[in-house]
Parts: structure tokens; sequence; C-alpha cells
């Protein structure tokens, strides 16, 4: 008898999980309808107070760091390097540990991609939103902080990541078709801001004396390139991004001189009264 119970247990974990793999998987697939104007520019704001406001930024930056870390880990196994771990700290700065050659294409590349990673993830983001897969946008990155989470090496690293997870998990599972719209939206959008602040602190940690082991001086040490214009290229790289992603995303809206315009922001300030 306990043996039949454990079986259809099993059978009923398994089906179960199956299930909810499908909904995830329909509701991946399922094209969101476009969004608004008004919705455009309300995750606009967003992005902006994020990045913008000190107290919050000190906070929401923890994700930017994620996403640069995670840049160094893809980056490092893409070009056969040995993935060790990451380490993710309070004050937002993080570590990724690689073994292999410390010169040649593959360290030259684990070491770009950390300050390249977040605007890269806002616009594969962004693709997937102008797509109408903002839930499928969400999901893949449940993934890749599942497959990050296995590699984190210590306490706030794992936590920071268990908490992002949620959030999103949260989001993609009981948010509504609209809100996951957004979510995704603004998602892309502070990865494609959030891009380019680290680089202007970066910049000024540099002329300050305390970033002498910043990616930016690695990889001038490799080079012989300036460390400014490594900084430069990646505020390139990021300017770019974004100007793509807002074209992407404003397109079935009007296009961005309609979306982001005086009107739309009376209209939108309008509807909160």
């Amino acid at each position: 008898m306990s043996s039949s119970f454990i079986i259809t247990t099993s059978e009923g974990i398994s089906q179960g999980i199956s299930t909810v793999l499908q909904s995830i998987w329909v509701s991946s697939v399922t094209p969101v309808h476009d969004l608004d104007a008004h919705a455009i520019m309300l995750a606009a704001v967003l992005c902006l107070l994020l990045v913008a406001v000190r107290p919050v930024w000190r906070i929401a930056r923890n994700a930017i760091t994620i996403a640069h870390e995670g840049g160094h880990a893809v980056a490092a196994l893409l070009t056969g390097r040995k993935l060790s771990g990451i380490q993710l700290h309070s004050d937002t700065s993080g570590v990724t540990v690689s073994y292999g050659k410390t010169q040649g294409f593959g360290y030259w590349l684990t070491c770009f991609a950390g300050y390249l990673a977040p605007a890269l993830w806002g616009l594969g983001c962004a693709a997937l939103v102008a797509a109408g897969y903002a839930t499928g946008a969400l999901w893949l990155l449940v993934i890749l902080l599942v497959l990050m989470l296995t590699r984190i090496r210590n306490g706030y690293g794992a936590a920071s990541v268990v908490i992002c997870l949620i959030v999103v998990v949260a989001l993609s599972w009981w948010g509504s078709p609209d809100m996951r719209l957004l979510a995704a939206t603004v998602l892309a959008g502070f990865l494609l801001l959030g891009s380019i602040r680290p680089l202007a602190e970066l910049q000024i940690q540099r002329t300050q004396g305390r970033a002498g082991q910043s990616d930016a001086d690695q990889l001038a040490r490799l080079t012989h390139i300036s460390a400014l214009l490594w900084i430069l290229l990646w505020l390139l790289i990021a300017l770019i991004a974004l100007w793509h992603s807002l074209q992407w995303i404003t397109a079935q809206a009007g296009g961005m001189s309609a979306v982001f315009s005086l009107q739309t922001l009376q209209s939108l300030l309008l509807s909160w009264r």
C-alpha cells in the first residue's frame, strides 16, 4: 500500500511539473500585444528613476552587476576557459574567477564582456519585447539566473540572485499580460540605461586612482590601447543598442517622436490624477 502511494505521488508530481512547464512554454511563445505610447513613456520614466535617483540606483545596480559578471562568465565558457565561480558584493562590485591563458583572444574577450553584457542583454530583451514575446524574455531571464546561481560562491551573491529570481518568477507566473509586458520593457530599458552609468563611474574612479585593476585597465595592459578608449567603445556600443531598442519598441506606437513627446507625457500625468 505504501508503494502504491509513493508511485501515485510520484506520478502526481511528474504530472504537475509537466503542466507547469507546458504553461510556461505556452505563455512564452504566445505573442503579447504591443505597448501603447503611454505604457512606453511610463516604462521610460521608471527606468530613468532606477538609474538616476542615487538611493534607488544603489540597490538597482546589483542587477547590473549580475548582468556584468554573467557576461564575464559566458565569455569565459565560450572561449574554453574554466569557470571557477562568481562573487557579488554588497558594494555592488563583483568578481568572476576563471582559469586559462592570461593572454590571447579568450582572456581578452572575457575581460571585454563584462561592461558589454548589460547592453547586450538589454538589446536582446528589447528584441523579444518588440516581437511580442515579453513573457518569453522573463522566463529566459529566469533560466539564466538559475544557471548563474549554480556558479555563485558567496552568501550575498546567492541572496541577490535569489531575490531577483523570486521577483521575476512572480511577475512571469502571476502577473497579467499587461504587467509582464511592462516589466519586460522596464527590464530592457534598465539594462540599457544601466550599462551607461557604470562607465561614467568607472572613469571617475580612474581619475581618482581607485580603479587600477578595472576591466578597462586590464585590457589596456593586454592590448596597449588606452583604457579610456575601451570605456568609450563600451559607451558607443551601449548607445547604439539603446537607439535600436527604442526604435524597435516604439515602432508600433508611432515611433520615438510620437512616444517621447510632451503631449504623451502630459496625457500620462493627467491619467494619474
